[in-house]
């Protein structure tokens, strides 16, 4: 693939997985100095990874998740959770995955996980139905 479809296959995912509304507002707060920054990661996180066929969309928000946890990156462990449910999978789930991340990451790390992840998981107007 070119930049351009990469873009284009990248944004179709991003739009997939976190929303219209959150893509949107992204664009929207784009800046001459951030610009650069969204198209980085629609061409190369959305478009490349994402996009690939290795690994299905479920999978990838359970290991995201599990990654932003570990790392304490908030916003974005806030963000892809939401987005896990999107993706199909439940908040049983994604409180299994934190517990995994207690193991293995540190229980002050998953317990401040928990507090995220239940903050923005907090049913909103634009929430898919959760999988039953």
């Amino acid at each position: 693939m070119d930049d351009d479809e990469r873009r284009e296959a990248g944004t179709d995912v991003r739009r997939a997985v976190l929303g219209d509304a959150h893509v949107d507002r992204a664009a929207a707060g784009a800046t001459p100095f951030t610009e650069p920054f969204q198209d980085l990661i629609t061409r190369y996180a959305w478009g490349d990874v994402w996009s690939r066929p290795g690994l299905d969309r479920r999978t990838r928000s359970a290991i995201t998740v599990a990654m932003l946890a570990t790392l304490q990156h908030e916003d974005e462990l806030a963000m892809h959770c939401r987005a896990a449910l999107r993706n199909g999978l439940t908040r049983d789930e994604l409180a299994e995955i934190l517990l995994q991340v207690a193991v293995y990451a540190g229980v002050p790390t998953a317990n401040r996980a928990f507090r995220v992840a239940e903050e923005a998981l907090r049913p909103e107007p634009d929430d898919p139905p959760e999988p039953t």
